[in-house]
């Protein structure tokens, strides 16, 4: 652990608080005024099985391009929104293109050989390479300005309880998959430490609770808030958390009877919105600069019941052009993505930036991915990356831009130079030829 952080748990320590009531603490501005000023974030953002390009792509580029049916949602943020159009997973190799399109999407390299066969093609196993949001971690872990207490923080929401190249994204390196924890309750015992059974639950504040008022006292006012906002999310999570009235609503199990089948518990939408707190308030805290939420997996068919809408979303985005209520599902299915997505950016958008001017959107780029460009047609071509936010990382938003084929591993050269990472290549060499993308 790199021991600027070190050094900040040992002042904490010796206000003389227990090491309980470390996570509230140690990003707190004032307590970390070094590590404050300049600071930037990065979140990806996954939705699965392609887009409906009639009604996601804008029709004219530039600053006053439109807004389709399913970036409605985000109509708040146009002006922080970048749509990019024409950019292309290139990376070849092994897998079927749902394999490659979700393994391949992050680290930019080939599929290692394997035994995992997916549709019609070549058998894969996994990355052959580490991701960007993973390359960014160790890079930021490595400077004394921007180590954190988890580095990278990788949240899920209804991923199924399995492992293959189809539901993971983020890799520490070759053949070294991450998996996204999609259990609030899992998340807050992580970010804020151990909970007792629920039968005998002692509340993670309970804990605490003395040593955060002793050293609440000698606080400026822009600490004191801060803890309070911390403490008052822990409240509302377990108060949600003892509401439940059983632990199985918090799982997205696959029915033994047929493994291509997936239940996307109703309660999905209440997770989405709790994780996304969650992901936010230890950004706010200063836990993590790297997120990833990841919905789903690539060929999953979560039925999204809160939609009425009672058909699997891969085998809805496998009919043809020509089923007009197949398509008119999958818009509203990619709505509600973009309805999740405006959520995190608002709560980002009017949190006030820790220790700075502006808001925690303003140092926080948000990157929505997919795997696919078109469902029924697999295509690696246009895929739908929508940027928002990251004024601080020089990237000019408020546009819609089309770079007519470019490989996206050119996109993540640009992504780790704005966060001060200046790679020249990353993932397969030969991608990278041109350089980083201009946003600036």
């Amino acid at each position: 652990m790199n021991a600027s952080f070190l050094s900040r748990r040992k002042f904490v320590r010796d206000l003389g608080v227990s090491a309980a009531a470390l996570p509230f603490l140690t990003g707190l501005p004032g307590l970390n005024a070094a590590n404050t000023s300049g600071k930037k974030r990065l979140i990806f953002m996954f939705s699965p099985n392609g887009t409906i390009p009639a009604n996601f792509w804008p029709d004219n580029p530039g600053t006053n391009y439109d807004l389709k049916r399913i970036l409605k949602p985000l109509a708040p943020f146009q002006h922080q929104m970048m749509p990019l159009r024409g950019i292309n997973n290139k990376v070849g190799g092994d897998g079927d293109r749902h394999m490659r399109g979700m393994s391949c999407l992050l680290t930019g390299t080939e599929l290692l050989p394997g035994n995992i066969q997916g549709g019609s093609e070549t058998p894969a196993g996994w990355a052959s390479g580490i991701s960007i949001d993973q390359e960014l971690r160790n890079f930021y872990q490595s400077r004394e300005e921007t180590c954190t207490r988890f580095g990278s923080l990788e949240f899920g929401v209804a991923v199924p309880n399995r492992a293959d190249p189809w539901t993971r994204m983020s890799y520490r390196g070759a053949n070294q998959p991450v998996a996204p924890i999609d259990d609030p309750e899992h998340m807050l015992t992580k970010l804020y430490g151990q909970q007792k059974d629920k039968e005998s639950l002692t509340s993670i504040i309970d804990v605490v609770r003395e040593d955060l008022a002793r050293v609440s006292k000698n606080l400026g006012a822009e600490d004191r808030s801060r803890l309070e906002e911390h403490l008052t999310l822990v409240r509302e999570m377990e108060t949600e958390l003892q509401n439940d009235d059983s632990d199985a609503e918090l799982n997205h199990p696959l029915p033994d009877i047929d493994p291509d089948i997936e239940l996307v518990n109703d309660n999905t939408p209440r997770i989405s919105r709790m994780q996304i707190d969650l992901l936010v308030n230890a950004m706010a805290n200063d836990m993590t600069r790297i997120g990833t939420l990841q919905y789903m997996r690539s060929v999953g068919q979560a039925r999204m019941n809160w939609l009425g809408i009672k058909e699997g979303h891969h085998g809805l985005s496998h009919e043809p052009n020509s089923n007009k209520e197949a398509e008119e599902k999958l818009t509203q299915i990619n709505e509600w993505f973009a309805g999740e997505l405006a959520y995190l950016t608002k709560r980002l958008s009017e949190t006030p930036e820790p220790g700075a001017d502006g808001s925690m959107l303003d140092h926080t780029l948000i990157v929505w991915l997919n795997e696919l460009g078109i469902g029924n047609r697999h295509t690696l071509t246009d895929i739908p990356f929508v940027l928002i936010g990251g004024k601080a990382h020089g990237i000019k938003t408020g546009r819609h831009l089309n770079f007519e084929g470019a490989a996206h591993n050119q996109l993540w050269l640009t992504l780790a130079q704005s966060m001060g990472h200046h790679l020249q290549t990353f993932g397969t060499e030969a991608l990278c030829e041109g350089g980083a993308l201009n946003l600036s």
